[in-house]
């Protein structure tokens, strides 16, 4: 407590109100240490038993080379922004290279990002409801099994973005009218942090954020006492974003290059990565849509509308049927465990939800803003941040649709039902206080059944082969803390043995397809330009690969024979090896890897 009055004398922050009922209490701190703790005692799990290289090598052997001194965009293509990558090259320079401080950072992150989620479904939650804090509590609670690290539990650009993305939404969440100025200032700020951690999230949220910032203050002019947040506060936020972009835009000219940064993150990532709208619309054709979203439309005309202005409509009857109606989407998915024996069919039953409760926050956006216009209820704080929150979770969707890029929006989506739950209380069963708790109680529950089995499943993961028996560790001091399961980490080791031995530090080497942190482990130099040959992040054709090979002198090509990735993500492969193997020659078959040295003279 004295470090806290000494906080804010510092800061000039007012004084703690006792009697507050936002004020922080113990239950506060045991609720945050539970969930901090057990969201990352399941990421810490996670990487105790699986790891898919495929993904982790990309950012660690990046990162390695970023803490080596090489500069990304300009030295070396990079389809991604930096963030992720700048975090990792961090702790490489600070730490060493041990992998396990990379699993305890994820699993920091991943706790973090509970407890942001937590704090965002207790504010929406505690303007309306007298039982707000046991209910966010409880809505919370999938988090440790659904957070952002819980699912992909390894470095990703996708977790770190939606990390800053729940700062940014969270600091929202509290521009209150007594804010101070500097609090909405830093808001702007937090807004444009995303932007250097995923280029298809973080660019929707600040367009959108800033864009309903600009809205709401011509409404402040139009529409006098329609908008909650004053007009300072609203300025000071877009000086805040405008003043953090203009920070960021010098520092890449400085750098890297403002033309080689474009290039690579936009130009050629659209190029590569880019999904076609018909390809986007597909989120909403799920056939669960088709009938869950009108059962959830009746249960609530059940408690407002039309029919709840006769009197069996108020009945306790009526209501237990509309609580039937809304519920009955998710008691499906929850059934879905005794229904499938097939992971796969269970975790598209659980995705299933995800339109359901993209649409009806849609909705209730549309009624918040109506209601702001025609009714004089203000709109708010919690307006923008569940605006940028869909444009955040759309932003995601881009890359991989419901099935690959959900795995860490699922905080998002415990906030969307957080605010849906404050609407069915407030407008539709503001009389019936048992039925908001029922109904979050049946949705938390199916969250956290078939989000733990989603999890332990790894169907996410099931893109590559995971099914080797009990998990096994590497013997290189670097790799520490990694574990997956079958012979991947012993093949590696066995490389990298070989490596030690026959390749001299300085020489240099082309893994195709590039599955493997071998930079990592080795603590080598990557002169290659590419690291991983995927068409997402390889611009080289054939040809210009081996042009590559005599414009930097390579001496060695490794070539991984047995992929711990299912599909060959090289579709240039049999191409690119036919025009090098006329330049190496064989030097040794290892159990998964052929090793070959350059035969001729490079040219000059």
């Amino acid at each position: 407590m004295h470090i806290e009055n000494w906080i804010r004398r510092v800061l000039k922050l007012p004084a703690r109100q006792t009697g507050c009922a936002t004020a922080w209490q113990v239950r506060d701190t045991l609720a945050a240490l539970a969930l901090f703790a057990l969201t990352a005692a399941v990421v810490l799990w996670q990487n105790a038993h699986v790891a898919v290289l495929w993904d982790l090598s990309y950012v660690l052997d990046t990162a390695t080379r970023i803490a080596q001194g090489q500069m990304p965009y300009r030295d070396f293509p990079l389809v991604h922004p930096p963030l992720t990558f700048l975090i990792h090259a961090a702790l490489i320079r600070l730490t060493g290279r041990v992998y396990f401080h990379h699993a305890l950072y994820c699993a920091v992150a991943g706790g973090l990002g509970s407890l942001l989620t937590w704090r965002m479904v207790l504010r929406a939650l505690r303007d309306r409801l007298v039982y707000a804090w046991a209910l966010a509590l409880t809505l919370s609670a999938p988090l440790t099994v659904l957070g952002l690290y819980c699912i992909f539990p390894f470095p990703s650009y996708d977790c770190d973005t939606l990390l800053a993305t729940l700062l940014a939404l969270w600091l929202l969440t509290r521009l209150t009218p007594d804010a101070r100025w500097y609090t909405a200032a830093l808001t702007g700020a937090a807004l444009v942090l995303p932007l250097i951690g995923k280029q298809n999230i973080g660019l929707p949220l600040l367009v959108v954020g800033l864009g309903t910032c600009a809205a709401l203050l011509a409404m402040h002019h139009y529409w006098p006492g329609s908008v909650s947040v004053p007009p300072r506060q609203l300025l000071a936020l877009l000086a805040g974003s405008a003043a953090t972009l203009g920070l960021l835009i010098a520092l890449l000219a400085a750098t890297c290059g403002l033309g080689n940064y474009f290039h690579w993150t936009i130009v050629f990532a659209e190029q590569r990565r880019m999904p076609g709208l018909a390809l986007m619309a597909q989120v909403y054709t799920c056939p669960l849509l088709w009938w869950a979203l009108p059962c959830s439309l009746a249960g609530l005309l059940f408690l407002r509308g039309p029919l709840a202005a006769r009197a069996w409509a108020r009945t306790f009857w009526a209501r237990l049927a509309a609580l039937a109606l809304l519920a009955a989407p998710w008691l499906t998915t929850l059934a879905s465990i005794a229904l499938y024996d097939d992971a796969d069919e269970r975790s598209d039953a659980l995705l299933a939800l995800w339109p359901l409760v993209l649409i009806l926050a849609a909705v209730l956006l549309v009624a918040r803003l109506v209601r702001a216009v025609q009714e004089r209820q203000p709109a708010g704080p919690s307006f923008i941040a569940l605006l940028a929150a869909l444009a955040a979770i759309h932003g995601t969707l881009m890359s991989q649709q419901l099935w690959g890029s959900t795995y860490a929006l699922w905080p998002l989506f415990l906030y969307l039902l957080a605010e849906l739950a404050t609407e069915c209380h407030t407008n539709f069963a503001a009389n019936s206080r048992w039925f908001t708790p029922i109904l979050v109680g049946i949705a938390t529950s199916t969250l956290l059944i078939c989000g733990a089995l989603y999890t332990v499943s790894e169907e996410r993961l099931s893109y590559a082969w995971l099914d080797g028996g009990a998990p096994a560790t590497s013997e290189q001091a670097a790799l520490s803390g990694l574990s997956t399961p079958g012979n991947t980490l012993a093949d590696l080791d066995e490389l990298l043995a070989f490596a030690h031995a026959a390749i001299p530090q300085n020489d240099t080497v082309l893994l195709l397809p590039g599955e493997d942190p071998f930079y990592f482990a080795t603590g080598r130099s990557a002169r290659f330009p590419v690291l991983l040959f995927d068409p997402a992040t390889d611009p080289l054709s054939p040809e210009q690969t081996l042009d590559q090979v005599h414009q930097l002198h390579v001496h060695w090509l490794i070539v991984k024979r047995e992929l711990q990735i299912k599909e060959n993500p090289m579709p240039n492969r049999d191409a690119t090896l036919k025009l090098l193997e006329h330049e190496f020659f064989p030097v040794a078959h290892l159990r998964a890897y052929d090793i070959y040295h350059f035969a001729g003279v490079h040219p000059h």
